[in-house]
């Protein structure tokens, strides 16, 4: 297979997850399970894009699925949560601004997957 071609094609079948939330901070015992649903996306793999809204690339649509439904185990019993996959292509047509000046959307990292 022509390597370009694998590549495009690839580009639709790997995904990004993204998890958006809005928790509520009000007390301390709000603030301890806002702050464990934050670190159990980081121990899952998920990078921060904003304070709220978190992202990890996955090499397929099934590993995709695999991140969603330990995201949905995770869910604080408040609050609102989102969860979205889209292909790796959707999200490199992202743009991205720090203030005025553009930046260059984050590329995956290498990752080692077992099977």
């Amino acid at each position: 297979m022509d390597e370009s071609r694998y590549a495009r094609l690839n580009q639709y079948r790997s995904m990004w997850v993204l998890v958006f939330f809005d928790l509520p901070t009000e007390t301390k015992k709000d603030r301890k399970i806002a702050s464990g649903f934050r670190k159990k996306l980081l121990d899952d793999g998920f990078a921060m894009f904003q304070f709220s809204i978190y992202m990890r690339f996955c090499a397929s649509r099934e590993n995709a699925d695999v991140h969603m439904k330990r995201t949905k185990k995770n869910l604080p019993p408040n609050g609102k949560v989102g969860i979205m996959q889209i292909t790796d292509r959707q999200f490199g047509m992202m743009e991205i601004f720090l203030g005025t000046k553009a930046q260059e959307t984050e590329r995956p990292s290498q990752q080692l997957e077992i099977f």
